[in-house]
């Protein structure tokens, strides 16, 4: 597993890049089947069908998302839509995850968040998570990347 990279983006925008082991059909499993996504981010009733629409049970209130684009194995990407309680404005974002296979047979992950303008709350409740990537690497990974949770690939 190479460690991620942050990219230098816009100020409103979180970009990592992996290069995992694992062949694009896992990496896909976990960011799209429901109790997978669960377990490294939140309970969730997510359908990878574009124009779907789905949530997550945050906190302190539900994430409202729509699938705005979902290419098997190579595409996800989704809007984002955080209310706060009486904190005032929603938070709208897209989250895009991108997979390549590599020629080893394992993923090039590209993760993008973007749409943040000066509103860092959400992406500190999404690195809350977990903070890890695991690959099942139980107490062994290292730390890569403040969004990317400990159970991501724990999907078979």
């Amino acid at each position: 597993m190479n460690a991620g990279n942050q990219s230098e983006a816009t100020p409103d925008v979180l970009e990592f890049e992996y290069d995992l082991a694992e062949p694009p059909e896992k990496v896909w499993r976990a960011l799209t089947v429901p109790e997978l996504l669960a377990a490294w981010m939140m309970p969730n009733d997510i359908k990878p069908e574009t124009g779907s629409r789905f949530a997550f049970a945050g906190l302190d209130t539900a994430i409202e998302c729509e699938i705005l684009d979902a290419e098997p194995e190579r595409l996800l990407r989704y809007s984002w839509r955080e209310q706060p309680g009486d904190a005032g404005d929603p938070f709208d974002s897209v989250v895009t995850f991108t997979l390549a296979r590599t020629v080893s047979g394992g993923t090039h992950l590209r993760i993008v968040h973007d749409g943040f303008a000066g509103k860092a709350m959400p992406a500190v409740a999404m690195a809350g998570a977990g903070c890890r990537l695991s690959l099942g690497l139980q107490g062994r990974a290292k730390p890569v990347a403040a969004n990317i949770p400990n159970t991501l690939l724990l999907a078979a």
